[in-house]
């Protein structure tokens, strides 16, 4: 049991819930450890084919809580090299999650929390919801989750709002692609729960080696050895059994096996 966060499943779902209202779910290197081993759990289970990633309170997540700060200010330049890598670690290991992954995003989000949303493979937000990369504000710069919210929102808006440290709304985190949908408060799970259905009636090894898919093609240069790389990998999912399965299901109406049963 954990005061920050909990790990709950239902059929084949799993959610990870931030459980520190109190400090707008802030993190610090206990959390980090804790979120880091929370998804190397559920990205194991043979039974999880989904998982949420969602908070409690107001705020998704406000970035580093202030007695991590306080720390870290007095840490030398080696100590803050081993206190990022394990921030570094953590958002790697959501981003590359077996399991496809959604930030449920009820609240607030800033600094590194804009990690945690961007790391995940989905993301849907409350209306009311604002984002913020606060980090030059206090002299810093959002290094270590740059990779993934720039690939987010991409080179253009991180220029604007790595640099300016410009609250935006959901509305802009839209517009910009930074999340996938924006609703109203009533109707979030609603929306998460139809992204849930569609991820959890796809044949999970696809849908597994789909999101791989994508990670290793993103931003690569179109040239041969990428093109090699998309044959054998088409090659290798028509050959496998699932990928014989979906098609043979599809030639003859009938339903593919994981939806049986």
């Amino acid at each position: 049991m954990s005061q920050n966060l909990s790990i709950t499943q239902s059929g084949a779902v799993a959610r990870i819930t931030l459980t520190q209202p109190d400090i707008r779910n802030a993190f610090s290197d206990e959390v980090i450890a804790e979120i880091t081993a929370a998804f190397v759990d559920v990205g194991s289970r043979a039974d999880v084919r989904a998982v949420v990633l969602a908070a409690e309170g107001p705020a998704f997540c406000a970035g580093a809580n202030l007695n991590w700060m306080r720390r870290m200010a007095d840490y030398t330049r080696d100590e803050n090299i081993a206190d990022a890598g394990k921030l570094a670690d953590m958002l790697r290991v959501i981003y590359e999650c077996p399991k496809p992954t959604i930030a449920r995003v009820q609240g607030d989000v800033y600094a590194g929390g804009m990690g945690l949303v961007a790391a995940c493979d989905m993301a849907v937000a409350v209306d009311t919801a604002g984002f913020c990369l606060s980090e030059v504000k206090l002299g810093l710069i959002p290094a270590t989750i740059s990779p993934y919210v720039i690939r987010a929102m991409g080179a253009r808006a991180a220029h604007r709002y790595f640099l300016t440290a410009e609250r935006f709304g959901a509305a802009e985190a839209l517009r910009i692609g930074f999340v996938h949908e924006v609703v109203a408060a009533d109707e979030l799970d609603v929306k998460v729960d139809e992204l849930l259905k569609a991820l959890t009636t796809a044949s999970p090894n696809a849908v597994r080696v789909c999101k791989k898919l994508v990670i290793d093609v993103a931003e690569r240069e179109i040239n041969a050895g990428l093109i090699a790389a998309t044959v054998q990998g088409i090659a290798d999912i028509r050959a496998s059994d699932e990928g014989k399965e979906g098609v043979q299901s599809f030639l003859n109406k009938r339903k593919p096996s994981w939806l049986l049963g």
